[in-house]
C-alpha cells in the first residue's frame, strides 16, 4: 500500500485544504484528522484510508474526536519527547497573514480571523488539552464565502461541500443548516486547522502560537519554520552518548542504598563505577518535576541547590556501598568552591560525576560535577559526615 508520512515535506497543495503526496498518490484535506489526533493527545498513529480524502463529516473535527475516544488510547513504552520553544519564531506573508510562536510552558494557540473586506473579525485563544480541544475547538465547522464557491468548483475543489458540512457566508448573511455553534466559530475553526497543519512539523512542542489571518499556506510555512529551527537547535547541541547498557544500579537498587525518597531522590540510575571511589549517575529532568512548577513559572530552571544535592547523593552512593556504612545516613558538613555555570531546564539529562577524595572514620570529602550535553553546568567540593540512622 502507498504510505505517506505526515510531514510538511510531503505537502503538495494548500488551496482550501492541505494535501499530502508521495509520488503520484495524493491525500486531500488531512488537517481535520491531524488536528483531532494532536488535540486528543495522540503521538503515534497509523491512518488507513480507502479513498483519497478523509470523510468530511460535519465539517469539523468532532467526528474524529468521537472515534478516537471510542477506540481508546494505548500508552506506549517510549517517553514522550516535547520540544520547548525558547526563541521566538516569526512568519509574515504578503497577503497580511502573520504567525508568531513564542515561549510558553504549555501548547497554546491564539487566532484572529479576518474575513474579506474586514468582515467577521473574530478572536479565539485556548490552551490545547484534550478536554479543551474536544469542547472548544473540535465542534467548529469549516466555512466559505459564497462568491468563492463557483471558482473553487471550477478548479475541482470542494466537490463534496454542502450546508451539511460547511457554513456559507453571503454578504452579511450566514447560511447554515443549524445555528452557529459559537459566536466566534470561524476563528475557532481557523485554530483547528492551524493545530492540524503545525503537526506536520513532526515535533510536539510547547509554545504560544499567535496567528492573524492564518490559512493552510501560512500554517504549513510555519510548520517548515518549526522544523528548520528544531534542526538548527539540535545542530548546536554537542552529541551525547547515552549509556546503552543496562544501569549498573537501577532505581530499585539505589533505593536500597540511599534513604532519600520522592520527591527528594535526585538520581534515576548509576551508569558506571570507574573505581570504588568514583561513579557516574543520571537524572532525567521532565516538566513534571515539582521544583519546576515554582522555579520559575514560565521560565523553569532547576535550582542550583538541588544540583548540589544530586552531587551529594551520588557521592553518598560511593560511601554507603562500603560494608561498614550499611544502614547509615550521610549529612552535609560543607560545600566549597561551588559554581553554577549554566541553567538546567526541562528535557535536560543531568550526568552527575562524583569522586571520593578521602574518608576517615565518619568524615568524607568528595569532588563532584553536573554535566548537560557535554558541558559542565555545576561543580563543588563536598564534605559530609556518616552517622547511625
Amino acid at each position: 500500500k502507498p504510505f505517506i508520512d505526515a510531514c510538511v515535506s510531503k505537502v503538495q497543495t494548500v488551496e482550501r485544504a492541505t494535501t499530502l503526496a508521495e509520488g503520484s498518490v495524493r491525500v486531500h484535506t488531512v488537517e481535520h484528522v491531524l488536528s483531532a489526533l494532536v488535540g486528543m493527545g495522540v503521538d503515534n498513529a497509523l491512518v488507513e484510508m480507502d479513498s483519497n480524502e478523509p470523510p468530511i463529516g460535519d465539517g469539523s473535527s468532532r467526528p474524529y474526536v468521537e472515534l478516537i475516544k471510542k477506540a481508546g488510547l494505548e500508552e506506549q513504552s517510549t517517553p514522550r519527547k516535547i520540544w520547548e520553544i525558547r526563541e521566538p519564531i516569526h512568519l509574515e506573508t504578503g497577503d497580511g497573514s502573520l504567525i508568531t510562536i513564542v515561549p510558553d510552558k504549555q501548547f497554546r494557540v491564539s487566532v484572529t480571523n479576518v474575513g474579506k473586506d474586514g468582515r467577521f473579525v473574530q478572536y479565539f485563544s485556548t490552551v490545547v488539552t484534550p478536554e479543551l480541544y474536544e469542547n472548544e475547538v473540535a465542534p467548529a465547522r469549516t466555512f466559505t464565502f459564497y462568491e468563492d464557491i463557483k471558482p473553487l468548483l471550477d478548479k475541482g475543489l470542494i466537490k463534496g461541500g454542502s450546508l451539511e458540512n460547511a457554513v456559507v457566508v453571503r454578504g452579511e448573511e450566514i447560511m447554515s443548516k443549524e445555528p452557529m455553534r459559537f459566536d466566534n466559530e470561524f476563528a475557532r475553526h481557523k485554530a483547528l486547522d492551524l493545530i492540524g497543519d503545525l503537526m506536520l512539523s513532526g515535533r510536539k512542542f510547547t509554545g504560544h502560537v499567535i496567528a492573524v489571518k492564518p490559512g493552510h499556506g501560512p500554517n504549513t510555512e510555519a510548520a517548515k519554520a518549526l522544523r528548520k529551527n528544531y534542526a538548527a537547535m539540535r545542530a548546536m547541541v554537542p552529541p551525547v552518548e547515552l549509556p546503552q547498557a543496562e544501569a549498573v544500579l537501577d532505581i530499585t537498587e539505589i533505593l536500597k542504598i540511599l534513604p532519600h525518597r520522592y520527591p527528594f531522590l535526585l538520581i534515576d540510575r548509576v551508569t558506571g563505577f570507574s573505581s570504588e571511589m568514583k561513579c557516574t549517575a543520571i537524572k532525567n529532568l521532565t516538566m513534571n518535576e515539582d521544583f519546576f512548577q515554582g522555579h520559575f513559572p514560565g521560565h523553569p530552571v532547576m535550582p542550583g541547590v538541588l544540583q548540589l544535592e544530586a552531587m551529594a547523593q551520588t557521592a553518598s552512593i560511593l560511601i554507603m556501598r562500603m560494608p561498614d556504612n550499611a544502614n547509615k545516613i550521610g549529612y552535609f558538613l560543607s560545600a566549597d568552591k561551588v559554581k553554577f555555570r549554566k541553567p538546567v531546564v526541562p528535557g535536560d539529562t543531568l550526568f552527575i560525576d562524583a569522586e571520593i577524595l578521602s574518608f576517615r572514620r565518619t568524615i568524607g570529602t568528595a569532588i563532584a560535577s553536573c554535566t548537560v550535553n557535554g558541558q559542565v553546568v555545576s561543580s563543588a567540593e563536598l564534605k559530609f559526615a556518616i552517622v547511625d540512622a
